[in-house]
């Protein structure tokens, strides 16, 4: 086991590599000129602005560029934002902090009421509970996070002034993003254990296990479950990244200060040394909850153990 993860590891270091060179291009091919953002569109001294792309090493090849950036990421420089001349590392950190609070409160929504909607809906098939299931479901993959988002405000903030709107507060500032954010991976988790417990609980070790006379809660807790489940827990791994990764819609509606919003900022000021630091923190986060998925799957199943 302790091989496989050292082998992951190794793996790691071309995929973030791959990702760094992938975003440095894309943001280098992007027009707009980081500089002229940075002083304001009615900046028209060409001297000062050229100043500027020196001090900041921008008139140098692009493959001269890449290999500092790299070089200084490899000494754990993250380097410095162009808008702010702050070192990038401290306020990604910051971001993401405030980020895996609404994606954590978001997952455990998700993994709770999602595997009970599931399991109660394969137990009772096409039954009133499994169309209701089913049919919250669909509302929740389909309706876009934003309009959900913004109809919570109108109702807790708006209507009934029992929930704040917008910012970082207390902790009831948490909850409407929250609810937000984990409406999709919600619905997905449903779906999946729906679709899992079925096709599991007809199967002849379950029959076994009922005719050797095993009471039916034990047989779902000893014998759908653990087998059901590794297709779920594959989803709420993947769905725990997407929601770091890509918070900005209710961030942005939320005026929430956290790390997708913080690219999407960055984007629009051409800030390179955020832009590039944001998206490699949130690579290695994904390689991250991978590793951790798979190694979930040989506790709850013995036969996919790694040797």
């Amino acid at each position: 086991m302790l091989r496989y993860i050292l082998r992951r590891f190794l793996w790691a270091v071309p995929v973030l590599i791959g990702v760094s060179m992938l975003v440095f291009l894309l943001l280098h091919l992007v027009p707009g000129d980081p500089v002229k953002v940075f002083y304001g569109l009615e900046m028209n001294d060409p001297v000062l602005i050229e100043m500027k792309r020196e001090e900041l090493g921008l008139n140098d090849p692009l493959l001269q560029q890449y290999l500092r950036f790299t070089g200084r990421l490899a000494q754990g420089d993250w380097g410095n934002s162009i808008q702010t001349m702050r070192p990038v590392l401290p306020d990604l950190l910051e971001r993401l902090g405030n980020t895996a609070q609404l994606a954590s409160l978001s997952i455990l929504i998700a993994i709770v009421a999602g595997l009970s909607l599931g399991m109660l809906s394969a137990l009772k098939p096409y039954s009133l509970l499994d169309n209701f299931s089913l049919g919250l479901s669909l509302a929740g993959i389909s309706l876009p996070v934003f309009w959900i988002g913004l109809l919570l405000m109108w109702l807790f903030s708006v209507r009934l002034g029992i929930l704040p709107a917008t910012g970082k507060g207390d902790w009831r500032n948490l909850i409407l993003p929250s609810i937000t954010m984990s409406g999709p991976s919600l619905a997905l988790v449903a779906r999946i254990t729906r679709a899992s417990i079925l096709e599991v609980i007809n199967r002849d070790f379950v029959r076994t296990a009922r005719s050797k006379g095993l009471a039916e809660r034990a047989v779902m807790i000893r014998h759908v479950l653990p087998n059901a489940l590794l297709s779920t827990i594959t989803v709420i791994g993947l769905q725990f990244g997407y929601l770091l990764a890509g918070a900005v819609l209710t961030e942005s509606v939320f005026s929430w200060p956290g790390l997708g919003r913080l690219i999407v900022e960055s984007i629009k000021a051409r800030d390179y040394p955020v832009v590039q630091g944001g998206v490699l923190l949130i690579a290695f986060i994904f390689l991250i909850v991978n590793l951790l998925v798979d190694l979930l799957y040989g506790i709850l199943d013995p036969r996919i153990r790694t040797g």
